[in-house]
């Protein structure tokens, strides 16, 4: 008769759980208060539309590169370890969510117990002994009246995604970090084919200045300083190449391949930068990880304040066991043996010198610093987004007037040659116009380096790209055809 009553309370009891309210404020998305756009992309050609592309690495066009970015996310150990950190957290949010579920445990004991045959008064009386087996299902569960269960519950899902965007931002800087190094070590192929071509033409002047020299058409001095540039154009090339070599070492540690190298370019076909579409909306940056993670972890700070006021109010339990207890291993699972029992507990704190009142404070607290450093990252991502697209505004500005200068310097070096050679002017002329030629042949890899990054940044600012319409600009057209020409 109890027990039929008991499984009659415990479907009203949990439906009062169910319709509990839950104590603490509901989360509300921040409002960002950003500018429409970016404001600053007006004058870049339209090359796509807005549109995010998680596989923004492939707009570079370089299929080895593709490898690189694959090869990257299956062995790079910051990669792994923050894929483990996120199987954690998911693992943490699952604990949490067992506790919407009653405890149930099965215990069971086996106990002989003699008593003493003299009573403390000195009494004289036979000993007992005697035999206990016991084997029960204990059963514990917290109504969840006030929604503490699922403000934890709440929490430990934001911070089980906040884990997993945590994950996806290693996985972003990461493959920015391997298309950086990339790029970088494609423009230093150049600038050593670059310093080759360049060392090679003043070896063989200084062979003909020695061979002029021999028969009295050429000076000591003008020998001397062929020498002497020669020799400079060496220690530049040997400079270029520990360069790409520790940047080669670089990209091998990113892809989780210590020791793995890569073929120098052939030519002089320096990648090109992606370009972005007019007018970025400024909420493309929502698809930043960061910035996820960032709202997730204020999410569960908006949650712990929930916990903490549940404080103020009762627990409320329902606990039970159901089995059976004999002396007699053979009797115990007989209907005489059953034993059972069902009760409720309270739990109501009354005085504890303000102590719920200052965690609800600490809470309450931690998330304000929490959606101050939300709205910082927001803002942040703008700052990074906008900061990318002026500086491929300016770098595309500066390698126009450096290829300007390349080719002037290209042709003022033909004119000292041929003018040296008919003697009208000194060598002079011919070693500043080399060293002219050399720095803007150098200046112009920079500024294209300095584009490719800067276009790499921005891929990471939006948290990937866009889409590519297939078809190409004419400068385009114009910048490929540049590099391929000096």
């Amino acid at each position: 008769m109890h027990k039929s009553k008991a499984l009659r309370t415990l479907p009203l009891a949990l439906a009062l759980a169910l319709s509990g309210c839950a104590i603490g404020p509901d989360f509300v998305r921040p409002d960002a208060a950003l500018p429409e756009n970016y404001g600053v992309e007006a004058n870049l050609p339209v090359a796509a539309e807005a549109e995010i592309n998680p596989e923004w690495w492939k707009l570079f066009g370089d299929a080895t590169l593709d490898q690189l970015v694959e090869q990257a996310l299956a062995n790079n150990q910051d990669l792994q370890a923050a894929i483990a950190r996120m199987e954690a957290a998911e693992a943490a949010a699952r604990e949490a969510g067992a506790d919407y579920f009653p405890n149930i445990d099965l215990g069971a004991s086996s106990i002989r117990n003699r008593t003493s045959g003299r009573t403390a008064s000195g009494l004289q009386m036979g000993s007992m002994t005697s035999t206990n087996r016991r084997v029960a299902l204990d059963v514990s569960y917290e109504l969840d009246l006030w929604g503490r269960i699922r403000r934890m519950n709440e929490a430990a899902r934001a911070e089980a995604l906040a884990g997993r965007f945590s994950h996806d931002t290693v996985r972003l800087s990461l493959i920015a970090q391997v298309v950086a190094t990339y790029l970088n070590l494609r423009v230093q192929d150049v600038e050593v084919l670059a310093t080759t071509r360049n060392l090679q033409s003043q070896t063989k002047t200084r062979d003909i200045i020695l061979g002029r020299r021999d028969v009295g058409a050429a000076s000591d001095l003008e020998y001397a300083q062929a020498k002497a540039a020669q020799a400079a154009t060496s220690a530049q090339l040997s400079e270029s190449l520990r360069q790409r070599a520790l940047t080669e070492n670089l990209l091998a540690l990113l892809i989780g391949q210590p020791g793995n190298r890569l073929e120098a370019l052939a030519d002089n076909a320096v990648p090109l930068p992606p370009l972005p579409p007019v007018g970025l909306p400024s909420d493309l940056i929502a698809a930043r990880p960061d910035l996820r993670q960032a709202e997730e972890t204020l999410v569960a700070a908006n949650a712990r304040i929930g916990v903490a006021r549940a404080a103020y109010f009762p627990s409320i339990g329902l606990t039970g066991f159901l089995g059976s207890e004999s002396a007699a291993l053979g009797k115990l699972f007989t209907s005489p043996a059953e034993i059972w029992s069902y009760g409720v507990t309270l739990a109501m704190p009354i005085f504890n010198a303000g102590r719920t009142g200052a965690r609800v404070d600490q809470a309450s607290a931690r998330q304000r610093e929490t959606l101050a450093n939300y709205r910082k990252t927001v803002q942040n991502a703008f700052r990074e987004v906008r900061d990318a697209l002026i500086s491929l505004q300016m770098y595309d500005r500066e390698e126009a007037d450096l290829l300007t200068q390349l080719t002037a310097a290209g042709d003022a070096l033909k004119l000292a040659n041929a003018r040296y050679d008919v003697g009208y002017s000194g060598f002079l002329d011919v070693l500043d116009s080399q060293r002219t030629y050399n720095g803007a042949q150098l200046q112009y890899l920079a500024a294209r380096r300095n584009r490719l990054l800067a276009a790499v940044d921005l891929f990471k600012a939006l948290g990937g790209g866009w889409q590519e319409n297939g078809e190409e600009t004419p400068q385009d057209d114009a910048a490929k055809s540049s590099v391929e020409a000096h």
